[in-house]
């Protein structure tokens, strides 16, 4: 069988497409056994130019390319050809698909999460304090209280345990020894004073006898006269609510009172409840049947229940008024202390807890900010922590079965407090 294209002369000096003797080389032929376009193309620059003999003669056969294989998949070497995928002269080697990786930046993925992060906390602190804000009761008008004493370089705070039982079911008064009296009474009063020579904190006897100054009712409007009546200092609260009140203290201390806080029974037990229970050292053990008070020597961790029981306790103690002030200063530190720790306060199952217990309770001033109450907080911590003075105001005697104030020694204390000095007045 003849392979040879028809019309192929058999002369052995004829060459196959003529070469170069003729004056137009003659086209490739193409072989029956191949198809047409299934080839690559094989020319080459200068290949028909260059003489067989030159140096570097490249026939044009050798492309790199092997059949059957995409382009891209061969030449994985730093010599492969054009059509693998390798380098030509000169080129950088890159490497091949599916070869090593090149190592993670991890200063940048250190700086992107660090941004994350930053972000998410910023996010969720702005949206907890405007959830908080948006909670806070702010119901007491200062600005009805007249012929207030001049402002100090210390902020104080007037912190008032109401007895109300707002919020509290039948069986909550029960089980907290509350009672069921219509209305609320103040069940203890304080005075706050955050100072940067150190904090200082002052209960007021409720039984302290104090005058009724002149003063405009907070809801009627109407000025009424003083009379110079004495009465005891929560019968002020009694009368006209939290302005008189702040009325009243300020005209008998001389201290002006920048904010005013107040928190009900039911507020005051959540609050300890939502913190797992306040740690605290009892020095001596006593009960009391009317508060439900029965506690032992000793350190101990008390719920809310137990916390009211020992905040409220009177008739245990031979001091009866003088010595619940001085638990009550001492709790409420404590509870300030837990409160303003790093596990509560970065812990969202611990703080949105505790925050709701409180801000639903809680009573303020229509100026108190979230900042002038964790203020207050930090500076009753300050209390617990040795950085600065707990104590009675200065009692000098009785009148009527009430506490007369030492006048010469609350004029001192107020002085110190005013002028941001540290305090040396004592209540004995």
């Amino acid at each position: 069988m003849n392979d040879w294209p028809e019309g192929r002369s058999h002369d052995r000096n004829a060459r196959y497409g003529r070469g170069s003797a003729d004056a137009q080389p003659e086209g490739a032929r193409v072989m029956p056994h191949v198809r047409p376009g299934t080839v690559p193309p094989q020319q080459r620059p200068g290949y028909d130019d260059a003489p067989r003999n030159a140096p570097g003669f490249d026939s044009g056969y050798n492309t790199g390319q092997v059949y059957g294989m995409p382009r891209g998949a061969q030449g994985a070497g730093p010599g492969a050809g054009p059509g693998g995928g390798g380098r030509g002269p000169g080129a950088p080697y890159a490497p091949p698909p599916g070869g090593a990786r090149p190592a993670p930046n991890w200063g940048r993925r250190i700086k992107v999460g660090a941004i994350t992060v930053a972000v998410v906390v910023l996010a969720t602190t702005i949206g907890t304090y405007f959830w908080a804000d948006g909670r806070m009761r702010r119901e007491v008008d200062l600005s009805k209280v007249i012929e207030r004493p001049q402002e100090g370089d210390c902020t104080t705070y007037l912190i008032v345990g109401s007895d109300s039982r707002e919020g509290m079911t039948a069986e909550d008064k029960k089980r907290l020894h509350t009672g069921s009296a219509d209305g609320k009474r103040t069940d203890s009063m304080m005075i706050l004073a955050a100072c940067g020579s150190g904090n200082t904190m002052i209960s007021l006897p409720r039984d302290s006898d104090v005058e009724i100054p002149t003063f405009v009712g907070s809801q009627s409007g109407k000025t009424f006269k003083g009379s110079g009546r004495r009465v005891k200092l929560n019968a002020a609260y009694a009368e006209d609510g939290p302005e008189l009140l702040v009325r009243t203290v300020e005209h008998n201390t001389g201290l002006r009172i920048d904010h005013y806080a107040e928190i009900g029974f039911a507020g005051f037990a959540n609050i300890v409840d939502a913190l797992g229970g306040v740690e605290i050292t009892i020095d001596k053990g006593f009960k009391d049947k009317k508060s439900g008070a029965d506690f032992q020597a000793g350190k101990q961790t008390l719920d809310g229940e137990q916390a009211l029981a020992f905040v409220r306790t009177r008739y245990a103690f031979a001091e009866s008024d003088l010595a619940r002030t001085k638990n009550q200063q001492k709790f409420l530190a404590a509870l300030a202390g837990q409160a303003a720790t790093p596990g509560t306060v970065l812990n969202p199952f611990a703080l949105y807890p505790t925050l709701g217990a409180g801000l639903d309770t809680l009573i303020v001033d229509k100026d108190m900010s979230l900042f002038d109450l964790a203020e207050m907080f930090f500076a009753m911590k300050g209390v617990n922590g040795g950085d600065g003075t707990s104590m009675n105001m200065p009692v000098s005697g009785s009148r009527g079965g009430n506490l007369v104030w030492d006048k010469a020694k609350v004029r001192e204390l107020v002085r110190q407090i005013q002028n941001d000095e540290k305090v040396t007045v004592t209540a004995n």
